[in-house]
């Protein structure tokens, strides 16, 4: 079996290449009408160039995993600035996608917390449904929709668990069905445990995006060992292995925060459960240090026998 490692967003080796350079709604209101346009162009062009720089950063490293960020274009679904920012980045979109697609990179998206299915309020669904729109959107851009995902967590649970889960699937069925068939449910660390979100990914047929670090956090009553055949199964009706988020707790007492690097100890025991598996999966590093967590993580699994390194950031189990 074979594990890939990616990480999150801006790779921290280079040098001032953040892909989410942002104008906040205030400032934006401040500037003049020519002067607003001028800084979208501005920022995405250069959010473009910088997540162009990522991926070729990632290639030098045969990095195959890769999250893109959200935050790629400022204002994208503010509803008094929504602007075209397609049309004048086709070459720009173009150029990100088909490098992707040459190389094969597995990319994603993570919608922000805001980005929920179960609120009560049915301006906050409409929202969620813009912001996937938003994310879809980019993906088509590239021309990696069919293969791109977008993760996201199921939400609050409003007091009553029960008929928030029954409003999260009525709500969903807002969402169009090419946009659904690119979504991904990840367990929480507080809300829905690995089980309640494993139920909710078979009822609506979507893949299951199981974060270690959040089940330790928030424990579920069946076994792990139990649940992972079934989640592996979720991915069944995509072209694509399995993805696991990968981090390990700050502290005791901030267990639930991200350390910098990722705790080999901590995370051996799932390592020895995947293996009897056999399963090809592939790791998000969700960690601080980011690109260079995820290499250390190589690195470090690559001295335990049995773990071969076999490139950059992919390890070969025996």
């Amino acid at each position: 079996m074979k594990i890939r490692f990616g990480y999150v967003s801006t790779a921290i080796t280079l040098w001032d290449a953040s892909p989410s350079k942002t104008l906040t709604f205030t400032r934006y209101q401040q500037l003049s009408k020519q002067a607003r346009t001028e800084k979208l162009l501005e920022l995405t062009k250069l959010n473009l160039a910088h997540t162009l720089r990522m991926l070729y950063f990632n290639l030098a490293h045969e990095i195959e995993v890769y999250r893109l960020s959200s935050s790629l274009v400022p204002l994208a679904t503010h509803p008094e600035v929504f602007w075209d920012f397609v049309t004048p980045f086709k070459k720009e979109w173009k150029e990100i996608g088909d490098l992707i697609k040459k190389h094969r990179l597995r990319v994603s998206f993570h919608p922000n917390q805001f980005t929920l299915f179960t609120s009560p309020q049915t301006k906050i669904t409409d929202n969620a449904v813009i912001d996937m729109e938003y994310h879809y959107r980019m993906f088509e851009a590239m021309g990696v929709a069919d293969t791109g995902m977008m993760n996201i967590h199921i939400g609050g649970a409003y007091g009553d668990k029960v008929t928030t889960i029954a409003r999260f699937h009525e709500n969903l069925k807002k969402l169009p069905s090419d946009i659904k068939r690119s979504m991904t449910l990840e367990n929480d660390d507080k809300t829905y445990n690995a089980e309640e979100t494993l139920l909710a990914c078979e009822q609506e047929t979507v893949p299951f995006v199981f974060d270690y670090h959040h089940h330790m956090a928030n424990l579920c009553e069946p076994p792990l060992e139990e649940l992972l055949p079934r989640i592996f199964q979720t991915w069944d009706q995509v072209d694509l292995v399995p993805k696991i988020h990968i981090s390990s707790p700050k502290g005791d007492k901030e267990f639930r925060s991200h350390a910098d690097f990722v705790d080999l100890e901590f995370i051996m025991p799932f390592l020895k459960m995947v293996k009897e598996f056999g399963q090809d999966v592939d790791f998000m590093i969700e960690a601080k240090a980011k690109d260079q967590a995820a290499l250390k993580l190589v690195e470090d699994i690559s001295k335990v026998r049995g773990y071969k390194r076999v490139s950059g950031a992919a390890i070969e189990v025996k």
